[in-house]
């Protein structure tokens, strides 16, 4: 179990004395899972809600009721998801911080929920050499290496290698993803380290919204039926990433780090989707189409640099960090669509006509620019009290440029102030209780009927929650209450085709997770949450609506039991149940996903002391569940019954 994280402070700080929820996933809960994805992970975790996922080609998770397509998790302290980007892979992954409540006040532009920030694996000066191999019964096929050792006595390596294809939901689709992540630390002198990461992530993978509910009634197709024309193809995807870190410690108190990131990302492909208007016919088994083509390209650089330090003022001590960032993402959209041609839901037939794409039906070109600069101080008051003040400015420049119709350029500058406070009491050495508040912001895209842009989207959340934490620091828990108002969100305006930032939405909650080692056997983590996140304030919904994709209760369970065989190899069998309850399905809360159960069964068995042999089962017992929606018509079935075989090779 982890027992401090650099995330949720950018510094390395206790989690009992983080006066915040911190759930963080390690690489041993990764491999008890089985997980290839983030999305596999954040069901274990209370408060995390999967949402619409663009067609399986993203990552897009409700944080306490709110989406995080946009700062939804940073690599390493860096924006990680920002434009269109593959679905994450665990393959370079080293643990996963899920850091709740408002990030504003160290990170910026993000939504209230929280945020998830990936630490990814370093270079080792020890040798080490892991090769795994993958199989299931959906088609999957994955091989991986993670090779890292010295290339001399100040210079490490660390180079992670993956290649998978299948696991889909029809023999009509098919995925491929392969994965190139060199790493290299410099041990400059014994002050001063600098890194170097890099992530060239390829993916070819059909924009699959899913099934058609009919009218709101679930249920009337098969889950692996494809509505869409496999003559298409895939989606072509790129995510090429690289990051450098300099770190300086210029005494025992004293630290500097500067750090770049650079990340280019493309997608672009054709899909044969639902027509924008009227798709489904009033016989409610013709599906009207449009044939599209996408091209989603985005580039994002980013730049920080950070002094940290301690010292005390009298009995008092600080932990200060004082920091500086600027950004600059450009995104561009270009979205072309044909005639419609239908299609017979309960009787597909495919082959379509490939019509002309004469409908441009978006064309733009994005800028985003933001300068920030934040403080934050750590006191330490005595062993048991400790205080927490943070504040940062940020300056956000957008402008669009829209390329349909008349050609329009809009631009907008904000600033916001992102003040967060805390206050921790740890009464005895394996207890907390923590007071927490704060503000956070988010630009909001677009105009009004009058041209000028939109006020930036504003937040405030309260938290309280009570930590626990063995004396060994084996086992751990979390439980925490919050309540979250954002303002400013866009609504319909009066004038139809516009919008008003004055819409408000809240979510208030509870949430808890029990993690670790129970003793030499036994390993569990559970995770349970309620959540009343709806709309207060709008122009056309009603207040009480429920937020689209976001459960009252969600709960999820996963436990292993180890032991040794009598020739002394090593064992594991658990198993993982995930909960999830009812959810609105679009945003007038029209129609219910219903709640699901699922199970997973998992096993291994440590054959030598270089070899482990694993079998999983998803979905045990076949249920047929809807994992998230789109809008009024698409809804996200889950995967069937699957076995997956790994083997696993320390070489």
């Amino acid at each position: 179990m982890t027992s401090s994280s650099s995330g949720a402070t950018r510094t390395d700080t206790p989690l009992m004395e983080v006066p915040q929820s911190v759930r963080v996933i390690t690489t041993q809960q990764i491999e008890d899972l089985g997980a290839l994805r983030l999305a596999d992970i954040v069901d274990y975790v209370s408060g995390i809600s999967r949402l619409n996922d663009f067609g399986g080609t993203w990552d897009n998770f409700g944080i306490r009721g709110f989406s995080s397509t946009d700062m939804g998790f940073l690599v390493n302290g860096f924006p990680g998801s920002r434009g269109y980007n593959p679905r994450r892979d665990t393959a370079t992954v080293e643990r996963i911080e899920f850091l709740k409540g408002p990030a504003s006040a160290i990170y910026g532009s993000s939504e209230p929920g929280g945020t998830i920030n990936i630490v990814t694996k370093k270079p080792l000066f020890t040798p080490k050499n892991v090769a795994e191999l993958s199989a299931g019964t959906g088609g999957l096929k994955r091989a991986s290496l993670d090779s890292t050792g010295p290339l001399g006595q100040s210079v490490a390596y660390r180079l992670n290698l993956m290649t998978e294809e299948g696991d889909s939901r029809s023999n009509l689709l098919n995925n491929r993803r392969s994965l190139i992540a060199p790493a290299v630390t410099w041990l400059i002198d014994k002050d001063t380290v600098l890194n170097y990461e890099g992530e060239f992530l390829q993916a070819s993978t059909p924009l699959d919204r899913g099934i058609i509910n009919v009218r709101g009634v679930l249920g009337s197709l098969p889950r692996d039926r494809v509505l869409s024309e496999p003559s298409d193809g895939n989606m072509n995807m790129s995510s090429n990433t690289h990051q450098l870190t300099l770190e300086r410690a210029f005494s025992e108190n004293w630290r500097a780090k500067f750090g770049a990131s650079y990340k280019e990302s493309t997608f672009d492909g054709y899909y044969t989707e639902a027509a924008l208007s009227n798709p489904l016919q009033a016989d409610n088994r013709t599906l009207n189409r449009t044939r599209t083509w996408r091209q989603l390209p985005s580039r994002d650089i980013s730049f920080q640099a950070e002094l940290e330090g301690k010292f005390n003022t009298g009995a008092i001590g600080h932990t200060v960090l004082f920091g500086a960032e600027a950004s600059k993402l450009w995104m561009n959209t270009e979205i072309l669509r044909s005639a419609n041609t239908p299609i017979d839901i309960y009787n597909p037939v495919y082959g379509a006509p490939l019509l002309p794409l004469t409908n441009r039906t978006s064309s733009s070109d994005e800028y985003q620019r933001v300068k920030a600069v934040f403080v934050q101080d750590q006191l330490s008051l005595s062993p048991q009290w400790k205080l927490l003040g943070g504040l940062r400015w940020d300056q956000y420049n957008q402008s669009v440029e829209n390329r349909v119709g008349t050609v329009t350029t809009t631009s907008q500058q904000q600033s916001a102030v992102s003040p967060r406070a805390g206050i921790s009491y740890l009464p005895t050495e394996w207890s907390s209780v923590y007071l927490s508040a704060g503000k956070s912001f988010r630009g909001n895209s677009g105009v009004d009927v009058n041209g000028r842009p939109f006020d930036p989207q504003h937040s405030t959340a309260y938290e309280a929650g009570l930590k626990l934490q063995s004396k060994d620091e084996r086992l751990g828990a979390n439980f925490a209450v919050y309540d979250i108002t954002k303002t400013n969100v866009l609504t319909s305006s009066d004038v139809p085709g516009f919008s008003v930032a004055a819409g408000e939405v809240k979510s208030t909650g509870f949430e808890a997770d029990v993690y670790g080692q129970i003793n030499a056997n036994w390993r569990v983590s559970g995770n349970f949450s309620w959540d009343d996140a709806r709309v207060t304030k709008d122009k056309t919904l009603a207040p009480g609506t429920r937020l689209t994709n976001i459960p009252a209760y969600s709960a999820g369970l996963l436990a292993m039991r180890e032991d040794a065989l009598v020739n002394g190899n090593r064992y594991g069998l658990g198993g993982a149940v995930n909960y999830v309850g009812n959810r609105s399905g679009n945003a007038a809360d029209t129609y219910t996903l219903p709640a699901y159960t699922t199970v997973k069964l998992l096993s291994y068995w440590q054959v030598s002391k270089s070899v482990r042999f694993s079998l999983d089962v998803h979905n045990l017992f076949n249920r047929n569940y809807y994992t998230g929606s789109w809008g009024n018509l698409y809804v996200i079935p889950g995967t069937e019954r699957t076995v997956v075989a790994r083997l696993k090779i320390d070489l």
